[in-house]
């Protein structure tokens, strides 16, 4: 059984500043001519870097891929803080710049599962409106903090003197749903200063590499677009290939025999000379007194 000649797959995108996320799936959908197109996770528009697009069917994968941890590289500016809590906001608060050794010895207790009230201009949602919606409209915005998981900061390149520190680069990894600008943001505040983000960069999501994205100009500009296969969104998941009657009975939602290690598992169709198969279904394993099999819980093409 042949897969469907959509283009269902992956699609990674280097976001430019001053473009929404939106911006880049509309984009996407007009180059490719396929409307199912969702994302992995979305940048403010004056973020840059990864995007990740899964096209066509792969999009029932999302819930399943490996996103995390999130890679960022940020630019800090110390001595002002923002209503956004970035370079477009208005300054809100001013304070005296911070020492590099008070900056420092911050880090530790911003590291962990920590609690992080979001900034007002976000997408968080307060009475069934979004927060940036009433912040806009010059309501006060009390956000409740929400747990995140922050894996490492690492600080570099200081300016100024060691005595008053104007700014600094920040590198984070961390879990699905923090807020960089808010880590800036408390970061000042421990030292008794305060700042915000100049510049924000995505360079890794979980197995996705920016390395791996096309710029944004060659998707608005109409130049051809190669969508990875969908197999590449279940990199770190195991694979087993499958023989035609295993395809035949997946498809249909039937299980198969499980000869790979793993909970979950990217089934493919019969090796080929050029390589691997393409997917035929995530599968989750299930015991039975036959011996572990595999029954399908994303199947990318039709019976």
């Amino acid at each position: 059984m042949a897969p469907r000649p959509t283009p269902d797959g992956l699609l990674l995108v280097d976001k430019p500043a001053g473009v929404t996320s939106h911006d880049v799936v509309n984009a996407a959908r007009r180059a490719l001519g396929e409307k199912r197109i969702g994302h992995g996770g979305t940048l403010d528009p004056f973020a840059t870097g990864l995007l990740v697009l899964f096209v066509g069917r792969a999009t029932r994968l999302l819930q399943w891929v490996q996103a995390e941890p999130k890679v960022y590289d940020a630019t800090v500016r110390f001595g002002a803080e923002t209503d956004t809590e970035d370079l477009a906001g208005a300054v809100v608060r001013e304070a005296p710049l911070p020492t590099r050794a008070a900056v420092l010895a911050a880090v530790p207790a911003l590291l962990g599962n920590i609690d992080q009230v979001p900034p007002a201009y976000s997408a968080k949602r307060v009475d069934g409106k979004r927060a940036y919606e009433l912040a806009r409209a010059g309501q006060a915005v009390e956000l409740k903090p929400s747990r995140v998981h922050i894996e490492s900061i690492k600080l570099s390149m200081f300016e100024g003197s060691d005595d008053a520190v104007s700014a600094c680069r920040m590198r984070v990894s961390c879990g699905g749903g923090t807020y960089i600008r808010s880590l800036a943001r408390d970061l000042a505040r421990a030292t008794g200063s305060a700042a915000h983000l100049t510049a924000l960069r995505r360079e890794q999501a979980g197995v996705f590499s920016l390395a791996r994205a096309i710029p944004f100009e060659r998707l608005r500009g109409g130049e051809p677009v190669v969508v990875a296969p969908a197999v590449d969104a279940l990199e770190g998941y195991p694979h087993q290939a499958l023989s035609e009657d295993e395809v035949a009975k997946i498809v249909r939602g039937i299980d198969v025999e499980a000869r790979v290690d793993g909970a979950f598992a990217a089934l493919l169709d019969p090796p080929s000379a050029t390589g691997l198969g393409a997917l035929v279904a995530f599968a989750e394993r299930r015991p039975s007194e036959r011996g572990d099999r595999w029954q399908p819980r994303v199947v990318m093409r039709d019976d």
